[in-house]
């Protein structure tokens, strides 16, 4: 309800239907890795909702509703969207057109592959120093990711310079944002830091359709991640480390050597050429 309530919060629940339920769905669908099964779980709870206000819920005797409008779910076994890495051109594209607070997170996400809720929801507290290597890693606990496994989500250079800028922003969060003041600049701002809930926002969607990136999800940044690393010639187990993928045997921490390594692949995507267009051909 807390996820329908922003589209028909204010609605009469006469008026709550099929069509006032599309923005919800493709807001939803827009967003990282949500998939129509998801979708149909929210649905199922309007649809129970309204068929109980049509013949169980009464005021006076009365049924709520005269009937129960018809809630359609969502195709289940339709055919998944391709990924969509995008090409070094089209990312300066999308680059310039983004805010500085979101440019900082996209940039980072394209260099590390890590989930926009990882991304939005990083912790200072998971910071791990690696002293060997002048830098650190984060340690992202089992309950904050995907698969319910702890993953290290190790920073390049571009990443490591990322965090750098970012200290002494906000005491929990690293990536947060704030509105500054467009008048009265001697003036302190009036808004205090405050985390990201997700960067698939106004400001990113705003970007994307400039840049002619409509294709294109947040979820494709991690998608261009892992492209750029098959491009640099990164072997598949070391692409799994560093993406988290679920992998049997696969180690929680790594060693000092580990991080060193993985450091170094990661670092390879700035090496690669554009060959996502030969790619999207083959996709479709």
């Amino acid at each position: 309800m807390d996820l329908l309530l922003p589209h028909i919060g204010s609605m009469a629940l006469a008026d709550v239907c099929n069509d006032s339920l599309q923005a919800f769905v493709d807001e939803r669908l827009d967003e990282d890795e949500v998939k129509p099964s998801t979708v149909n779980r929210t649905l199922e709870v309007a649809r129970t909702i309204l068929n109980r206000a049509a013949r169980l819920w009464r005021s006076n005797g009365k049924p709520w509703l005269a009937t129960a409008p018809l809630i359609e779910m969502l195709d289940e076994n339709a055919a998944r969207r391709q990924p969509y890495p995008i090409t070094w051109q089209e990312q300066a594209s999308l680059m310039r057109r983004l805010p500085e607070h979101l440019q900082n997170m996209v940039l980072f996400d394209l260099n590390t592959g890590a989930r926009d809720a990882n991304v939005c929801r990083l912790r200072w507290e998971w910071e791990r120093p690696v002293p060997d290597l002048g830098r650190s890693v984060f340690v992202i606990p089992p309950a904050e990711f995907k698969t319910n496994r702890t993953h290290v989500l190790i920073l390049n250079d571009v990443a490591w310079k990322i965090v750098q800028s970012c200290r002494g922003m906000h005491p929990q969060f690293v990536f947060v944002y704030r509105r500054e003041r467009v008048k009265n600049h001697h003036l302190a701002p009036e808004m205090a830091y405050r985390p990201i809930a997700t960067m698939n926002n106004t400001g990113f969607q705003n970007a994307r359709a400039g840049a002619g990136l409509e294709r294109m999800r947040v979820h494709d940044l991690r998608h261009t991640f892992a492209q750029r690393l098959r491009d640099a010639g990164v072997s598949e187990e070391d692409r799994a480390l560093l993406l988290g993928h679920a992998i049997e045997g696969m180690p929680q921490h790594y060693a000092t050597a580990t991080i060193a390594r993985l450091v170094e692949m990661a670092n390879k995507v700035k090496e690669t050429f554009d060959r996502t267009t030969l790619l999207r051909v083959v996709n479709g």
